[in-house]
């Protein structure tokens, strides 16, 4: 079990880190809104129920070599099961299922017994629904006309001001503070298209989520740009990614941030399973922000893959 554990870290470790030498962010695809479920999405289980974690990114990866505009994907069992198939000759995808289970012993000479949590990681494969033939219609459903893209977005503003996070708006620079937290943005007008803001109130709100009030994440940053502050830039890129997709905005690669980008190449090299606990802290820095909006009850997030 642990070698196959460690196999899959390798392997997707390896997949993210050739598209990123290549230039190529595997959560900034060229959206395609072709289809009804929602091309602006993550990837979405056959019930409609979004992925988290590595399986967003592996899955939007996927979508963009191949071209699917669906976001919905699903195993060749639930694909008979609705009444459908696996085209011929169609090779699925690789995605992870993390989680625990306890172990106990009982000492020897003392007869206490103790209990511990023990971490597994398997593999199994889905395929889009692009992959498939005689699912029900709605699988393979077009979208309609898409809306003017430079209106404001009522329900992503108001989404933000559900969260109560402090923010200003004035200058010419975005940033998270910690110590007075709070979030900087510049007027929305002076941003070159309303994606590029909401992407960027997107990236802060994932900061602000990390502060010690609630959930408390901290990458052992000493300073600036040193592999803490790269670990914590990626995380908070990751998780605008992931809100985007939840409000139906194309995400837009922030200012600056190619600078990171050898910063995150070299912790990807050294620790093949930073990925994985990257994008397991992004998951639950969105689900965060989404427990905070009337009638849900605040989640508490996936477990993050561990050793």
């Amino acid at each position: 079990m642990t070698t196959q554990r460690e196999d899959l870290y390798a392997s997707i470790t390896a997949t993210i880190v050739t598209q990123l030498e290549a230039g190529c962010r595997p959560w900034h695809q060229p959206w395609n809104a072709a289809h009804a479920a929602g091309g602006i999405s993550r990837p979405l289980r056959h019930t409609g129920q979004p992925y988290n974690g590595v399986n967003v990114l592996v899955l939007w990866l996927t979508a963009l070599e191949k071209g699917y505009s669906g976001p919905l994907w699903l195993t060749f069992q639930q694909a008979k099961q609705l009444g459908g198939f696996i085209k011929k000759g169609e090779k699925g995808t690789r995605v992870v299922y993390a989680n625990t289970f306890e172990k106990k012993e009982k000492d020897q000479e003392t007869g206490e017994e103790t209990t511990e949590r023990i971490p597994f990681l398997k593999a199994y494969t889905v395929f889009n629904a692009e992959q498939t033939e005689g699912l029900p219609g709605h699988y393979y459903a077009r979208a309609e006309t898409p809306r003017n893209r430079e209106d404001r977005l009522d329900h992503a503003d108001t989404f933000f001001e559900n969260t109560r996070a402090y923010t200003r708006h004035g200058g010419n620079r975005a940033f998270y503070s910690p110590s007075a937290d709070f979030i900087q943005l510049p007027p929305y007008d002076s941003f070159e298209n309303r994606e590029t803001y909401y992407a960027t109130r997107c990236h802060e709100s994932i900061h602000w989520v990390g502060h010690e009030k609630r959930l408390n994440r901290s990458f052992d940053s000493k300073r600036f740009g040193d592999d803490g502050y790269a670990v914590g830039e990626l995380v908070a890129e990751l998780g605008a990614a992931f809100l985007c997709a939840d409000l139906g905005i194309t995400p837009e690669v922030m200012p600056g941030h190619a600078t990171y980008l050898d910063a995150w190449l070299k912790v990807l090299k050294v620790d093949k399973k930073a990925i994985f606990t990257a994008a397991s802290h992004a998951s639950k820095a969105a689900a965060y922000l989404h427990g905070l909006q009337p009638g849900r009850p605040r989640p508490e997030g996936e477990a993050e893959p561990s050793a």
